[in-house]
């Protein structure tokens, strides 16, 4: 009889970027799907991506939970209502300069989250959707940051413990998660990726529009329903 998969927690938002990570992290892994609420503009439709993702892969350890202490701390346009959500600029997403969507300090919060459950479950991976080159510029999406995070796991859990840190799309376009995603069966048509709506997607908002861009250059019609579709 063969030895039985080892679990990872994979940190599932809902997006397209962490239904690919979960599709790579089933060839390899028992999953176990941590969602985060945190004030997020579309948390609700967020929440419901991440069901639907779930019940596709038929996982049953599933964990959810919110930390509101992002809409108290605000500085973002994606918990903070009065900041507006702004529209697409390409010659922002190189730049140096950090986008207002940015929530300070956020993954370091869902990773800290998603250890504490693997430590309990007896998770040896945590899987997550960062994407380094072809984001919109976040600075905890950079593969250093993820390597200090794995040595602060190292640190400061139980000496039987073993987690890694597994970021299995960082160094993908897009474009290229889209078609490992394809690849692996992943339901794209099940994501959902705009800041601003829960019912069609703005199309304009920098996640739509990256989002957009990416299946246009895979040759691909992106399946969601948008209100507006430029990709350009």
């Amino acid at each position: 009889m063969a030895a039985e998969r080892r679990k990872a927690v994979v940190l599932l938002s809902g997006g397209m970027d962490s239904c690919v990570a979960a599709a790579i992290a089933n060839q390899s892994h028992r999953l176990a799907l941590l969602h985060t609420s945190y004030g997020q503009r579309t948390e609700a439709r967020e929440r419901r991506a991440f069901e639907e993702i779930a019940d596709f892969y038929g996982v049953k350890d599933r964990l959810m939970i919110r930390l509101d202490s992002f809409v108290q701390i605000g500085g973002s346009a994606l918990t903070d209502r009065k900041i507006a959500v702004p529209e697409f600029d390409d010659s922002a997403v190189h730049a140096s300069e950090i986008p207002i969507t940015y929530v300070p300090f956020r993954n370091a919060h869902f990773l800290s989250a998603a250890v504490s459950w693997a430590e309990v479950i007896g998770a040896t991976a945590i899987f997550i959707g960062a994407v380094a080159e072809d984001s919109s510029g976040y600075p905890d999406c950079r593969p250093g940051y993820y390597r200090a995070f794995a040595e602060l796991v190292r640190q400061g859990t139980r000496p039987e413990t073993h987690i890694e840190i597994e970021t299995p799309v960082i160094a993908m376009r897009k474009s290229e998660i889209i078609s490992r995603g394809l690849e692996l069966g992943a339901p794209l048509n099940l994501t959902w990726s705009c800041y601003q709506f829960e019912d069609e997607a703005c199309g304009t908002c920098d996640s739509c529009r990256l989002r957009l861009r990416a299946f246009a250059e895979a040759g691909l019609s992106d399946p969601i329903a948008y209100r507006a579709r430029v990709t350009q």
